[in-house]
C-alpha cells in the first residue's frame, strides 16, 4: 500500500490546474460506461465520479466528484474522522491491485451541513475541498447534480456504486447494482412514518439483496436522462434488508446550499424530470396522512411527500414497569423497555440502552476485542436468551463510536434502521446533571450465564444512592453493592424521576478494586452526565422527558413510530 501511496503522491506532483469551464459541459458524460443492466464490478471508468475516502485504516467511505476540487460526501461519514487524515482517490477502481488510472488528493476542507442531525440522519450531506485542481480523464469527470425541481418517481432506475460490504467483506473491486426508487410515503410505510423526511430519497427492492451497504456511505446514486448521468442522492443508511429500502440523502433539496459553499466553477445542475405519474401517491398506511389533491408541474416543492408532524419522540416511559420498592429479581416482558443485548457473531457480550431513535449506548469495554460492525447485533425487546421473545427485533450496527477520556469509557451504536416503538422497546432518558439524593431507589438489569434460569431472564437488582466519601460528586454516582458479571457490564443504573425514569450510569463489571469497595458496602459509577460532550456530538440532541404539564394522552408512546 505504501508503494501505491508513492506513486499517488508523484502523480499528484505532475497535476496542472484544470483550466476553467462550465461543468454543464463535461460533467455525467462517462467515455467508458455502457450501463444498460448491472448488479456487478464495475468495469474501469465507468463511473468516473467515483471517489474513495481513505484514513490510516484504509477505506472508510466513498464520495463523488462534482467539480475540479469539491467532493460531494455523506456528513455521517466525519462523526469519529479527523478530516486531516483523509486521502481522496480518484480513478480508482481496486482496492487491492494497483490502480494505473488514478490520482490522490488531501482534502484541505470539510464542510458539514449546519442541520445535520446525527440522530435522525437529517441532512446527511457534506463537500471536501481538494488540496488542488484535478485534470479530468476518461477516468476522472464530474457527475451532474439533480437540481432544486427535479422529481424521481416511485420505480425510476438508479445506480449505485462503492466498495461497500457485499455479504462476504468489503469488496476490492468497484462495485455497482441497479435499484428502484421506492417512494417517500412507501418508505415512510416500511420505517415508520415521519422517519422519511423531504430530504431523504430511498431506493431498493422489496425482497432486500441489492442496496448500497457499510463502505458505501457517502458515494452516489445515479440516474441517467438525456445521455447523462445525474446524481440523485447520497449514500445515507440502510443496508439491502427486505422491506426497508436503502436510504439517501435528496441532493436536489440542497442545490442552493452547495452553490453558496462553491462560489467558482460551480457543479452542473440539472432538473430529472419523471415521466408518467407517480405510483407512490395512492400508498397508504396507518398514520400517514392521505392525498387529497395531485401534485402538478407547476407546484415549486421539490417532492410529491406531504410533511408529516407528529408528537416529539419522548424517553424513560416504560408502560408495563411499576417499580416502586422492594420486589423480587423475576422481570416481566415490558419492564425495561430500553435494555438491549449486544451479540458479537450472535452470542451475547453485554447489555445496552436505546438512547435515540436509532443510536444504544454501551459500555466501551465491550469492544476491548472487536470493534468491527459487521459483527456486532443488536436485540431490542429482549426478556429471555433463551427461548421465545415475540417482542423483540433484532438490527444490524452500522458504526460503533467510542468515548477517549482518561478513565471509564462508553460506546454509541449507531444501527442499520430505527425500530418501531411499543411497549416493549422504548429510549431511556439520559441524566444531564440531574441530582439524586442520596437514599434514592435506582434499578440495575442484565443478562449473565447462570443466572435467569435455563432461559437466562433478564435479572434486575434494587440498589439506592450513597455518598461516594472522597469520590467526586460530580463525576461519580454511588450506590449500595449488588452483583454485577461480566455480560451485566454496559448495561445500565436507572433511577426515576418526576414520572420518568433516567440512566445515571453505565454499568460495567467489576475490577479487582471495585470488588474491594463492594465489601464496604458502596459501589461507584462514573455519572452518563461527564460524557455530555461526547454524547451531544455523537447522538445530537438528546431526548426529553415527558412534561408533568402534559396531558395523560399525550404521554403514552405507542403510537409513535420510528
Amino acid at each position: 500500500m505504501a508503494f501505491y501511496k508513492v506513486i499517488c503522491l508523484a502523480a499528484v506532483l505532475m497535476l496542472l490546474t484544470q483550466e476553467s469551464e462550465s461543468q454543464l459541459d463535461v460533467c455525467g458524460q462517462p467515455s467508458l460506461n455502457t450501463r444498460i443492466v448491472g448488479g456487478q464490478d464495475a468495469p474501469p471508468g465507468s463511473w468516473p465520479w467515483q471517489v474513495s475516502l481513505q484514513d490510516s485504516d484504509g477505506h472508510f467511505c466513498g464520495g463523488s466528484l462534482i467539480n475540479n476540487q469539491w467532493v460531494l460526501c455523506a456528513a455521517h461519514c466525519f462523526q469519529s474522522i479527523n478530516a486531516s487524515s483523509v486521502t481522496v482517490y480518484l480513478g480508482r477502481q481496486s482496492q487491492q491491485e494497483s490502480n494505473a488510472n488514478e490520482v490522490c488528493q488531501t482534502v484541505t476542507q470539510v464542510i458539514i451541513h449546519p442541520n445535520y442531525n446525527s440522530s435522525t440522519f437529517d441532512n446527511d450531506i457534506s463537500l471536501l475541498k481538494l488540496s488542488s485542481s484535478v485534470n479530468f480523464t476518461n477516468y476522472i469527470r464530474p457527475v451532474c447534480l439533480a437540481a432544486s425541481n427535479s422529481t424521481f418517481y416511485n420505480g425510476t432506475n438508479t445506480w449505485v456504486t462503492g466498495w461497500g460490504d457485499t455479504g462476504s467483506g468489503v469488496s476490492q473491486n468497484l462495485t455497482e447494482v441497479a435499484v428502484p426508487i421506492v417512494g417517500n410515503r412507501q418508505c415512510n410505510c416500511d420505517y415508520g412514518v415521519g422517519s422519511i423526511t423531504d430530504n431523504m430519497v430511498c431506493a431498493g427492492l422489496s425482497a432486500g439483496g441489492k442496496d448500497s451497504c457499510q463502505g458505501d456511505s457517502g458515494g452516489p446514486m445515479v440516474s441517467k436522462q438525456n445521455g447523462r448521468w445525474i446524481q440523485a442522492g447520497i449514500v445515507s443508511f440502510g443496508c439491502a434488508f427486505p422491506n426497508f429500502p436503502g436510504v439517501y440523502t435528496r441532493v436536489s433539496q440542497y442545490e442552493t446550499w452547495i452553490n453558496n459553499q462553491i462560489t467558482s466553477n460551480q457543479p452542473g445542475f440539472i432538473t430529472f424530470t419523471s415521466t408518467g405519474t407517480d405510483s407512490d401517491l395512492s400508498v397508504s398506511c396507518s398514520g400517514l396522512p392521505l392525498v387529497t389533491t395531485p401534485t402538478t408541474t407547476t407546484t415549486t416543492t421539490t417532492t410529491a411527500e406531504p410533511t408529516t408532524t407528529l408528537p416529539p419522540v419522548v424517553c424513560g416511559q416504560a408502560q408495563r414497569n411499576s417499580r416502586i420498592l422492594g420486589g423480587t429479581s423475576v422481570v416481566t416482558a415490558g419492564s425495561w423497555p430500553w435494555m438491549v443485548g449486544l451479540q458479537k457473531n450472535g452470542s451475547h457480550v453485554c447489555g445496552g440502552t436505546l438512547v435515540a431513535v436509532d443510536s444504544v449506548l454501551s459500555n466501551a469495554n465491550c469492544f476491548s476485542n472487536s470493534s468491527v460492525v459487521s459483527e456486532w447485533t443488536v436485540v431490542l425487546g429482549r426478556l429471555k436468551q433463551n427461548g421465545s421473545n415475540p417482542f423483540e427485533v433484532t438490527l444490524n450496527v452500522t458504526n460503533i463510536t467510542l468515548s477517549h477520556s482518561n478513565g471509564t469509557n462508553i460506546a454509541i451504536l449507531h444501527l442499520s434502521a430505527r425500530p418501531t416503538l411499543t411497549d416493549y422497546i422504548q429510549p431511556i432518558c439520559l441524566d444531564n446533571g440531574r441530582t439524586f439524593a442520596e437514599g434514592s431507589v435506582c434499578w440495575s438489569a442484565g443478562w449473565s450465564p447462570g443466572r435467569g434460569g435455563a432461559e437466562q431472564v433478564l435479572q434486575e437488582f434494587q440498589t439506592s444512592v450513597v455518598n461516594c466519601g472522597n469520590a467526586s460528586s460530580s463525576e461519580n454516582i454511588c450506590t449500595g453493592s449488588f452483583t454485577l458479571e461480566q455480560g451485566d457490564s454496559g448495561g445500565p443504573l436507572m433511577c426515576k424521576q418526576n414520572g420518568s425514569w433516567f440512566q445515571a450510569a453505565v454499568l460495567t463489571a467489576q475490577s479487582t478494586s471495585a470488588r474491594k469497595r463492594r465489601e464496604t458496602g458502596v459501589m461507584s459509577f462514573t455519572r452518563v452526565s461527564s460524557f455530555e460532550t461526547f454524547l451531544t456530538e455523537t447522538l445530537g440532541t438528546l431526548l426529553s422527558p415527558v412534561s408533568m404539564t402534559s396531558t395523560t394522552t399525550a404521554i403514552k408512546p405507542t403510537t409513535l413510530f420510528l
